[in-house]
């Protein structure tokens, strides 16, 4: 491939055009917690679109109907709607980090790379998810490359994996590799996934972790404990208490990060971030986590959730970025098994 056609996932922190987000309409993604969801999407829609230096908000409805009830709700959150924008698209679930675009940029120009989605190998309801990220690259004129390797569709979501822009990627070998649990491509090894991050994101060089936290419906994504929050730094989430489940879990992955090398060769940063104390619902633990955040042009959206550690995980991430870090209430939230940024995916600049 000519450099000319290459590809690159530009890092979460690189200029947006827009954020891309699904209007909360199947109350299975929050089982007697739906009421309250679309008042906590408004409250992160109108944090990406209403701030200097803000972008675009790009709601998805399922219907003209949703549109109108959506415009009201966000009208009386005093979103900024001549900032927003409405595309009827019908989906199953509507996590848009996961079934949505991969925006890309290649020859200059923004671009999609589609891969497949298959509702994290576990749910039967994704026919309507696995569509979107072709129509939206068709809605946008952009030009649209399913991901293959050996002439097969891969299947990946972009919670499995966070980027540094510069050509290093880290995800775990749980959601990837494990060959019986939510099986996403079978077959695949590590020089399968590391040849379509190279040709597909521009990412030659893969820092592999283990396992994912306990409550992650997803069997392992990297964005709810470790991310890239500038070119050579990551954040590790951190369990102090070593009888809790993910104590070992994440001192496993700190030392798999201890031996890593980012792609000049170096040695990553890594700073810690506090989890909260564990969360629980209808006795099921949930995946509640600080990592979950979404870096928009203006700020970092973090999800809280009334815990001790909310104002230090806060405190921590004000150090690492140059842009203002901005709490948003996810005790909600988290119960649909994900929080803001597993709602989000990004546009970029171009």
């Amino acid at each position: 491939m000519g450099a000319q056609n290459a590809a690159r996932l530009p890092a979460e922190w690189e200029p947006h055009a827009a954020t891309w987000i699904t209007w909360p309409q199947n109350p299975r993604d929050w089982p007697g917690k739906f009421q309250p969801m679309p008042w906590a999407f408004a409250e992160i829609i109108r944090k990406i679109a209403g701030a200097p230096g803000r972008e675009r908000a790009r709601v998805l409805v399922c219907s003209p109907a949703v549109e109108a009830r959506a415009r009201g709700q966000l009208k009386k959150a005093h979103v900024d709607l001549s900032r927003v924008d409405f595309h009827v698209i019908p989906t199953d679930r509507g996590w848009m980090r996961d079934c949505g675009p991969c925006f890309v940029e290649r020859g200059g120009k923004v671009a999609v790379a589609g891969f497949g989605f298959d509702a994290w190998s576990k749910y039967p309801d994704f026919v309507r998810d696995a569509k979107v990220p072709e129509t939206i690259a068709r809605l946008l004129g952009l030009d649209y490359a399913p991901a293959t390797r050996a002439g097969r569709l891969v299947t990946l979501e972009g919670g499995a994996l966070d980027i540094n822009g510069r050509g290093t990627l880290v995800t775990t070998e749980e959601c990837c590799l494990d060959p019986e649990v939510q099986v996403r491509n079978p077959g695949f090894t590590h020089a399968d996934y590391e040849a379509v991050f190279a040709s597909a994101l521009g990412a030659p060089n893969t820092i592999w972790l283990a396992n994912g936290i306990k409550g992650d419906d997803t069997h392992g994504h990297v964005d709810d404990f470790c991310r890239f929050v500038d070119a050579r730094t990551l954040v590790l989430c951190e369990e102090k208490n070593p009888a809790d489940e993910n104590h070992a879990i994440l001192e496993e992955n700190r030392e798999r990060l201890e031996s890593a090398r980012l792609e000049d060769g170096s040695r990553p940063e890594v700073a810690r971030l506090p989890m909260p104390a564990p969360l629980y619902f209808d006795g099921m633990r949930l995946p509640a986590s600080y990592a979950n955040f979404l870096i928009t042009n203006a700020a970092v959206l973090v999800p809280t959730f009334n815990d001790a550690n909310d104002r230090i995980a806060l405190g921590i991430l004000a150090e690492l970025f140059d842009r203002p870090v901005v709490g948003i209430h996810a005790v909600d939230l988290v119960w649909g098994l994900g929080t803001i940024h597993c709602l989000t995916r990004q546009e970029p600049a171009g």
